[in-house]
């Protein structure tokens, strides 16, 4: 019997990857396919002229995919965790963190910021209770909500929607992102009042698009995705848990559509995703107050505990500014 196309497809892939056949076969069996069909088609595969030629023309991506592990294996070698600190200058921050590529969250970075007060739901609600916002509905009915969040656009009033997070329990259905540019709103602009200077970290003066805005309840979920330039998410109500995989393991994320994986990192599926076995995932929860700098192209996946409220600066007061990830996705 025949592959259906996406097993086709995913057949090919493993097999460009280096994925022993054998894991292959098993993963097929796995699926409903015969042992012995499914050695047969992974021989086919094989000697497909399309993943015969796709192998051929990879010149450099084997010395690459081979580098890469190389600073993998140093990554596991080094033990490393992601890091809690306090009292992080923006000198050391800057070369310990932004410049080495490490991600870190720093537990005292939002203190004394107005926000932490003013920014709970029930203020929000309170002082701009009436302003329509968009937010993202319907999500929990669309499993590419994330990839193709348009058809999830609707307009409520602030005050609604944050009843709506109160009282209505765990969800993923509705959600307040960065797609939905809440802080570009004029009737919001008294947000950027509760902010304070973080010089070394992000630009003392506003840029456009710079800030970004995440109220959700708990139980929203992000999936498994990296940014194009280094992120500083901070957390101001509730925590959000983060499963972070570094850059440098692309290769074993499967990434087929920009910057998204289809890997979920918390659970992952070994028998189709295979190479993900090797990656190295690290867990975070992020509290009140925290920030977690996300280097650019670190992969992270993000779960909501609480009720939160969130912001991300990309906006980072470094020398030439913050490096970004150009994708061709």
């Amino acid at each position: 019997m025949a592959l259906s196309p996406s097993w086709d497809a995913w057949l090919s892939e493993n097999l460009l990857r280096g994925v022993p056949e054998e894991a292959l076969v098993r993963a097929l069996a796995a699926g409903g396919v015969a042992a012995e069909e499914a050695r047969a088609e992974v021989s086919l595969a094989r000697r497909h002229p399309a993943v015969v030629a796709g192998g051929s023309r990879t010149t450099l991506g084997p010395e690459v995919v081979s580098l890469l592990d190389v600073r993998s294996a140093l990554h596991a070698q080094s033990r490393r965790t992601v890091e809690r600190r306090r009292g992080v200058s923006p000198e050391e921050f800057q070369a310990r963190y932004y410049r080495a590529h490490r991600p870190v969250v720093l537990e005292d970075f939002l203190e004394g910021w107005p926000l932490l007060e003013r920014w709970r739901p029930a203020a929000l609600a309170r002082d701009y209770g009436d302003v329509e916002v968009e937010v993202m509905a319907g999500r929990e009915a669309r499993a590419d909500h994330d990839v193709s969040p348009d058809a999830c656009r609707t307009v409520m009033r602030l005050g609604d929607f944050l009843h709506r997070l109160e009282h209505g329990g765990p969800s993923n259905d509705l959600y307040l992102t960065a797609r939905n540019f809440a802080l570009e709103r004029p009737e919001l602009q008294g947000l950027w009042e509760d902010l304070r200077p973080a010089p070394g970290f992000v630009y003392p003066t506003r840029q456009p698009g710079s800030l970004k805005l995440w109220v959700g309840p708990a139980g929203t979920r992000t999936a498994l995705h990296h940014d194009v330039d280094s992120v500083l998410f901070c957390q101001v109500h509730g925590r959000k848990r983060f499963w972070l995989v570094p850059s440098y393991e692309t290769p074993r994320l499967y990434n087929r559509e920009h910057v998204w994986s289809p890997v979920d990192a918390a659970a992952p599926d070994l028998e189709r995703y295979p190479d993900f076995a090797r990656a190295h995932v690290h867990e975070v929860v992020v509290g009140p107050g925290e920030m977690l700098f996300i280097p650019v192209g670190w992969w992270h996946q993000v779960l909501a505990l609480d009720v939160s409220v969130s912001l991300t600066f990309q906006s980072l007061d470094v020398p030439g500014g913050n490096a970004r990830w150009h994708t061709f996705g």
